[in-house]
């Protein structure tokens, strides 16, 4: 049996998230070479040094970002997959879940495709396994709705993903958070997984 978290607890796991969201905006902007551990510390209002308190450094702060990133799309989309009860409701909802993490996570977005390269290898595993897992849950949801092999589903699949995370590149930050916006990528981004040869 696990004792309840102190106080000290809880304000330590604040710190630590308001950390991993900085970086990932810090991150963003400037890219991983461009950014120190002094800049992600003054901006949540510690020095450099106490984010080792939080993390062993800045790739570790990295790897922590996407490793992150990638398990809640995975913990995420399997709980709003297995609300449906038919495949069109599981392929909608995934949709809709991924449409929100797009417009919602345009800095981890950005993150990931600039900046993955520099993980070390043990984080690069954990992530590449994590999205191996996600994109198998949209294969799972996907082939009972569209006649293809495992590798067509694949493609589909990837390509969506590849439409829907093009948003932090695509509009602008005040046009993320308009619902009509979410509605064009949802639209779009189920037109493809479907789309007849």
């Amino acid at each position: 049996m696990t004792s309840p978290p102190t106080a000290r607890d809880r304000a330590k796991a604040e710190r630590s998230d308001a950390i991993l969201r900085e970086a990932a905006r810090l991150f963003a902007e400037s890219g991983y070479n461009g950014v120190s551990l002094e800049d992600i510390g003054a901006a949540v209002g510690v020095s450099g040094p106490a984010v080792y308190r939080h993390f062993a450094g800045k790739q570790a702060l990295l790897g922590a970002v996407l490793i992150k990133v990638s398990d809640d799309l995975v913990s995420g989309g399997t709980r709003v997959a297995a609300d449906g009860s038919t495949p069109e409701e599981r392929i909608h909802a995934l949709v809709a879940f991924h449409v929100e993490f797009a417009l919602g996570n345009a800095d981890v977005i950005r993150v990931h495709d600039r900046d993955v390269v520099h993980l070390s290898a043990q984080d690069h595993s954990a992530v590449r396994r994590l999205q191996r897992a996600y994109i198998e849950l949209w294969i799972d949801t996907l082939h009972p709705l569209v006649e293809a092999d495992a590798d067509e589903l694949r493609l589909r699949v990837q390509a969506c993903f590849g439409l829907i995370n093009s948003t932090p590149h695509s509009t602008r930050a005040a046009a993320r958070h308009h619902s009509a916006t979410a509605a064009v990528l949802a639209a779009m981004a189920e037109s493809a997984l479907r789309a007849t040869i």
